[in-house]
């Protein structure tokens, strides 16, 4: 959801797709986010997710096996993640999409289509900073994956 607008997160993005190009094509799909006003009902706040939810589903193919970032999803360490990325290339799952919601998560809609949820903590990241977290995390799993040395 968004635009990357800090020059240190875009940094940090491209040297990780860089890095992920070895092992993988990625391409980056980012939707509009709504603007959330302060103190916003619950009811504007299940419409501005179900908005960027729209948006999200638009982009998702009947292919794409979807992994869902939200804080309900199963917590992976760097290993299992990478077991979990190797698991979908031994069953020919070519496609993978990891989706990140908004301020205020995934609608319903988002949560029901994926495949896999995903948390990496009880705690909540900006979006931004996230995509750069996941890339750098599945950078590492494609490292273990291949034995490759990493910083541990």
């Amino acid at each position: 959801m968004g635009k990357i607008k800090e020059k240190y997160l875009t940094a940090g993005i491209q040297e990780y797709a860089k890095r992920l190009s070895r092992y993988c094509k990625l391409t980056f799909c980012q939707v509009a986010d709504e603007k959330t006003p302060d103190k916003a009902s619950e009811a504007l706040n299940e419409q501005i997710k179900k908005t960027e939810g729209e948006r999200i589903m638009k982009n998702i193919r009947d292919q794409d096996y979807v992994i869902a970032l939200a804080l309900d999803g199963k917590m992976l360490d760097s290993v299992e993640l990478s077991e979990k990325i190797g698991q979908l290339g031994i069953e020919g799952k070519s496609s993978v999409a990891f989706v990140i919601g908004g301020s205020l998560g995934l609608s319903e809609q988002v949560l029901k289509r994926a495949d896999f949820r995903l948390s990496f903590s009880r705690m909540t990241f900006p979006h931004q900073l996230m995509q750069m977290i996941l890339l750098e995390q599945i950078y590492r799993g494609f490292r273990i994956l291949n034995n490759e040395p990493y910083h541990k």
